[in-house]
Parts: C-alpha cells; sequence; structure tokens
C-alpha cells in the first residue's frame, strides 16, 4: 500500500489523544477512603468488569476513528485483489498502447516482445471491468479512438499489432481528453503501456502543462495510469539509411549510400551486412568500432537502368523492426548548376567547380545576371555570389528551394543588410599577415564536407582565409573557424537546403581557387540537389501524405503490410514509395517511470504497481473511502456505546437489587 499524501502519518501520535484524555480523567478523582460508601462499592463491585469492558471499547472506537480519519487524509493506494475490490469501477477506460517500433524489442525472460507483454497485462487488468465499464482502444498511429463491445475484439481486428510508427505520446493524451470530453463520459482512467522511451515521452515538450491544466479543469475525474514496459533484453544493433542519390564515375553509374549502424552493446565487431537490389542480394562485411558508426557504399548500376528499389539489414537481433532500411531511385538525371555572381573572377571559378562531368548532356553551369535571375525549373543547383536576392528573385529561389532544391551562397564583399530566411552577412573581416583564418573541425560524417566513399578526409585543415565576411542570423555550422565564427552554415527549408559561406574562391580572399575543397563541395551540392527531379520518394512510417495514403499500395516483398505503418517498399501502378521507420526510435533513451508520473502531477497520473507480469493485480486503486466509512462506523458504535443502558455494561443495572448478607437494599 502506497499514500498519495504520506506526510500525514507524521499526526500519528494524534490517535494517543483519547487514551491521554482518559489517564488525565482517571487522575481528576482520587479515591478516598469513607465507611458510609463502602457498602456501595461492595454493591457495584459484581458489575466493575462489565464497566470496564465499556470503557475500553469507546476508548477504542476512538482511537481507531482518529486513525482511519488519518488514513483517509493521506490517501491510500491498494494494489492486487484489494485495490480492485475497493476502488470503484470508472465509467470509461481508455486502453492505450504504445505501437512504436521499440515496442518490438524482444524481453528476455518469456520470449514475448515488449508490444506483446504490454498488451496482454492491460486486456487482463480490464477484463474485470469487461461488463462495468465502456473500454476505448487508442494507439499511436493516428487512428480514432474505438469503444469496444468486448475484449476479444482487440485481438480479432488486429489492433495490438507491430508498427515502425513513432510514439508521441502527449499527443496521444490529448486525443484521449478531446475523446472523453466530447463524449461527456463520466470517471475515467487512461491505461497507458509504453517502453518509455524519451524521444516519444518528450518530456521537455510545452504540452504537458497544457495537459495538466486541462486535466485539472475537466468536469470529471479522470487518472492516467502508466505501465511501463521494461524487462531485460539482448544486444541490438540498428540501420539507418541518410541518404541515397545516383551518381557517374568513370563513365559508369552507381549508387551512392550513406548509412548510421548504431548498437547497444560498446564492442567492436565485424558484421555482414546485406545489400539487397532488385531482389539481388549481396553480404559485405562491415567494421563497427564504435556504438555509432557511419558507413558509405555504392552499388554498380547500368547508366540505362530506370527505376529500382533496394534496402539494407544487418543480421537478426532483438529487436527485428530496426533491422533495415529501404530505398528506390528513379531514372537518372542530368546535374546542372546555375552561377549568378557579381565578380568576374568568382563567376569563372565557381563555374568550373559546379560544372558537371561525365554525363551525356551539357554539364557547365547556366550564368545569370541577379536581377534577372529565375527559371531553376532544371538546375539542380543555384550558386549565388553577391547581395543577397530581393523581391521575386527571392519569393522565387524560396519556393524552389522549399520544393527539394540546393542553393549556397558567397559572400557580396561589400555591406548588406538583406535576409534570406534569416540568414545574412556582416562585416567584412581580414585576417593578420602572419595569421590567416583557418578551419580546424567540420562536420566529417554528413554533408557537402564529409569523408571521401574511401574514408579520406578534405584537406580543409590546410584551407588559407585571408578575409571572411561574417554570417550571421543563424543556420547549422558545419565548419566553424577557430574562433567559432562560420566558414560554412547549413539552413533547411522544406525539401532543400540552403548554404552560406563566409569567403571568395578569390586570391585576395583564400585558397578556395585550388579546388581540392570546393570542387568536392560544389559537386556534392549539385548531386544532392538531384533529388528534387529524380523523384526518389521516401516517407517515415506514420507521416505519409493525405494524397499518398489514399493509393492502394502493395508491398514489393511481403504480404498484407500496411504502407502507413509497416517500414518496407511499395509499388501503387508505377510509383515505387520507400516506408522507413522514424529516426526518433533509434534513440534508446528511457525516461524514468516516477518521472514521467511527474509530468501530469501525482493526482492525475499514477505508477502500474508491481510487475508487469501481475496481470490485472499490478493496477494500484484509491481506497479512501474505505477509510472514511471505517471512521463513520467507528464514531457510530462510539456514540451506541456511551448511551445509557448501552453496550456491554447493561447488567450492571441489577445492583439496584444486589443482595448483601444480612439483609437487603
Amino acid at each position: 500500500m502506497t499514500f498519495l499524501q504520506p506526510w500525514m502519518f507524521w499526526a500519528l501520535p494524534l490517535v494517543l489523544l483519547p487514551v491521554l484524555i482518559h489517564l488525565l480523567n482517571r487522575l481528576r478523582h482520587r479515591p478516598q477512603p469513607w465507611a458510609a460508601m463502602r457498602f456501595l462499592l461492595f454493591a457495584t463491585r459484581t458489575s466493575t468488569s462489565q464497566a470496564k469492558l465499556r470503557q475500553f471499547l469507546i476508548l477504542l472506537m476512538r482511537v481507531l476513528a482518529l486513525l482511519a480519519l488519518l488514513f483517509f487524509l493521506a490517501r491510500p493506494l491498494a494494489g492486487g485483489w484489494l485495490g480492485w475490490a475497493l476502488a470503484p469501477a470508472p465509467d470509461v477506460i481508455v486502453l492505450m498502447l504504445d505501437r512504436s517500433a521499440s515496442m518490438q524489442t524482444k524481453l528476455s525472460e518469456g520470449g514475448e516482445t515488449r508490444l506483446e507483454q504490454g498488451l496482454r497485462v492491460m486486456v487482463e487488468a480490464a477484463r474485470p471491468f469487461e461488463g462495468s465499464s465502456q473500454l476505448v482502444w487508442m494507439d499511436n498511429t493516428g487512428r480514432a479512438p474505438l469503444a469496444l463491445t468486448k475484449l476479444s475484439e482487440v485481438e480479432a481486428l488486429k489492433l495490438g499489432g507491430p508498427t515502425e510508427t513513432a510514439a508521441d505520446v502527449p499527443s496521444m493524451l490529448q486525443a484521449a481528453l478531446r475523446w472523453l470530453l466530447d463524449n461527456k463520459s463520466g470517471t475515467a482512467e487512461v491505461w497507458l503501456a509504453s517502453d518509455m522511451q524519451k524521444s516519444n515521452w518528450r518530456p521537455d515538450d510545452s504540452r504537458w502543462g497544457d495537459l495538466t491544466a486541462q486535466l485539472a479543469g475537466l468536469p470529471q475525474k479522470v487518472r492516467v495510469r502508466i505501465l511501463p514496459v521494461l524487462g531485460r533484453s539482448g544486444p541490438n544493433r540498428s540501420v539507418r539509411l541518410e541518404e541515397s542519390y545516383r551518381r557517374k564515375r568513370g563513365g559508369k553509374g552507381e549508387l551512392a549510400m550513406t548509412l548510421d549502424f548504431l548498437k547497444t552493446e560498446p564492442v567492436a565487431e565485424s558484421i555482414p551486412v546485406g545489400v539487397t537490389l532488385n531482389s539481388s542480394r549481396t553480404d559485405v562485411e562491415v567494421a563497427l568500432d564504435s556504438q555509432e558508426s557511419r558507413w558509405r557504399h555504392a552499388v554498380g548500376l547500368d547508366i540505362r537502368q530506370g527505376r529500382g528499389w533496394g534496402k539494407v539489414e544487418v543480421p537478426a537481433d532483438t529487436n527485428p523492426s530496426d533491422n533495415a532500411a529501404y530505398f528506390v531511385y528513379s531514372e537518372d538525371v542530368p546535374l546542372r548548376a546555375a552561377v549568378s555572381a557579381r565578380e568576374a573572377i568568382s563567376e569563372r571559378v565557381l563555374g568550373l567547380a559546379a560544372t558537371a562531368f561525365g554525363q551525356a548532356t551539357n554539364g557547365a553551369p547556366r550564368l545569370v545576371k541577379p536581377d534577372v535571375a529565375g527559371g531553376w525549373e532544371r538546375e539542380t543547383l543555384v550558386i549565388w555570389q553577391g547581395a543577397l536576392p530581393q523581391g521575386s528573385p527571392s519569393e522565387e529561389l524560396r519556393r524552389w528551394v522549399q520544393e527539394g532544391g540546393v542553393v549556397v551562397f558567397f559572400p557580396p564583399g561589400l555591406a548588406d543588410t538583406n535576409r534570406f530566411e534569416g540568414i545574412g552577412w556582416g562585416e567584412v573581416q581580414n585576417a593578420l599577415e602572419a595569421k590567416p583564418f583557418r578551419v580546424v573541425k567540420w562536420d566529417e560524417n554528413q554533408g557537402p564536407l564529409a569523408r571521401t566513399d574511401e574514408g579520406s578526409s578534405l584537406p580543409m585543415g590546410n584551407l588559407m582565409i585571408l578575409k571572411r565576411q561574417a554570417v550571421v542570423g543563424g543556420g547549422t555550422v558545419l565548419a566553424p573557424f577557430e574562433d567559432g565564427a562560420p566558414f560554412l552554415a547549413r539552413q533547411v527549408l522544406g525539401r532543400g537546403e540552403i548554404y552560406f559561406c563566409a569567403s571568395l574562391p578569390e586570391p585576395t580572399w583564400s585558397g578556395l581557387a585550388e579546388g581540392p575543397v570546393l570542387v568536392p563541395m560544389l559537386q556534392r551540392l549539385l548531386a544532392l540537389g538531384a533529388r528534387r527531379l529524380q523523384h526518389d520518394p521516401s516517407v517515415i512510417c506514420g507521416e505519409m501524405g493525405v494524397a499518398d495514403a489514399g493509393l492502394t499500395w502493395t508491398a514489393v516483398e511481403g504480404a498484407g503490410l500496411d504502407a502507413r505503418f509497416r517500414a518496407g517498399v511499395y509499388q501503387s501502378r508505377d510509383r515505387l514509395l520507400a516506408v522507413n521507420r522514424s529516426p526518433l526510435e533509434d534513440d534508446w533513451e528511457a525516461v524514468e517511470g516516477s518521472a514521467a508520473a511527474n509530468l501530469l502531477g501525482p493526482d492525475n497520473a499514477r505508477l502500474w504497481e508491481g510487475k508487469t507480469s501481475g496481470g490485472a493485480g499490478a493496477t494500484q486503486g484509491e481506497i479512501w473511502r474505505f477509510f472514511l466509512a471505517g471512521m463513520l462506523l467507528f464514531l457510530l458504535v462510539e456514540g451506541w456505546l456511551i448511551l445509557p443502558g448501552a453496550g456491554p455494561s447493561s447488567a450492571a443495572g441489577s445492583a439496584r437489587s444486589i443482595r448483601v448478607e444480612g439483609g437487603g437494599i
């Protein structure tokens, strides 16, 4: 048994107050020898035992009444059969199940997954309420709440099956409260089974404050019971696809992929990774030296080959839902850049560095003037050197980026107060003659400055910057100078990306024109922008758009899979779609159960008591009503005992006719 207000037991000594008053009252009447009263004492001696019993019972009732009052004020919670027997059945019970990808982790004991165990415990706990409470089913897939007529519908309708979605717990609870309000339900409880994944609970989300206020303002009493489904599990690995795109190398086509491997055990190992391309599988041995590893891999493609699909798999482990990453690719598209430069030298150097070589069509960039810039439909990359665009050119460029385009801005070399998506240019800064600006660290795992496929780093440390123009206003810094100022910053806009580079490829500014840094950077951005034209759709499980959700999708592998909630490659007529689990599911950090309950406050939420294998006996119920009734009962008995002629001492009335030796009264 636990208590919501245990501090009330500091008043526990007060239960002895009736005893203390009784003893003090006895001290008031000291016996005095008096010959005239001896015959009366003798006469009542036969009823003394009954009177003492009566006084003891009155004292006991008063002590028990105070004790019951303290327990009532402490708001006790009882688990097991006592909790179920004494807690009243709510009008509505919302059964809420976290069906996210991480819930498919197999537990070491029993071989159940977390999803299976959470579903089993919750259904067993709800069975005693099947006839007395309305049962409502909810999960994290976004489906509307479903009123159950029988618990058997959960299995019949396959409501608790696995998915590769992520859970948004605050959103799930908000949906439950909306349903309770819309249906004008009475007292209600929300039972939530979850593996407590921090990325799903989002403890820093401001919506928790709103939920607490909503619960406090409800006309009916609504409580949340949290069932943490944790338990031991074995080692686990996962694979996540960061990017994949077609490219040409040496006159041959290939599909380049960047993948991240994560694992729970910090042990170096080498594992066979299966790479499937259009049903043809090859195994590649990959060394994983740490818990997080990045792997770049390229698969050869026939230049004439059109669209296709594939997946990358790690060996089976405790969670099958994170063992594969899926991708699709479309026909090859010609790469082409557009250069709008104010300086002639920059225009020439940037144009050469952004030339797309090795393709049938002309890969030279299109040169445009800033005042007539536009018409980016055929371009995969826009390079802009000069004052940031304004008005119509700015709006057109912004729309193009939102559709998946990539733009990189180089400094104008002059003061510019314009902004593009909140980012702009500050003052021009010159380095000391003996100490040029240098970049000492940069993101080598992803982006335009990442390592090559062979694992070689770009020579950023050798790049000398004599002059720079400050990048102000935000963005993610991919490469900072020694003093922390950005050399290269990135801002995501819609499906596209915006880059700001702080120096120019001119001799008076930097050594960018030499090529070892500038050429691979622009070539990668050129290929990155091709995603807009390649139409390689990839969506996250549970986040499919309305238009796609209205189509009929058939899994390329497997049968009966729902493209909205299960990862895989799907086909609808001539379209291919890759569906992958949410990256949030690769964050295995969990939130403590007590901390999760505190997000809603102790009056609104509490944890499922005991082990999850305990079934229905694992929940807790408030039993303060039992102690309130007990207090009233004790007071009623005490009142009856103090009535004249009542109680065990009523036989004392016979003292009026007690026979005394030698005569009568």
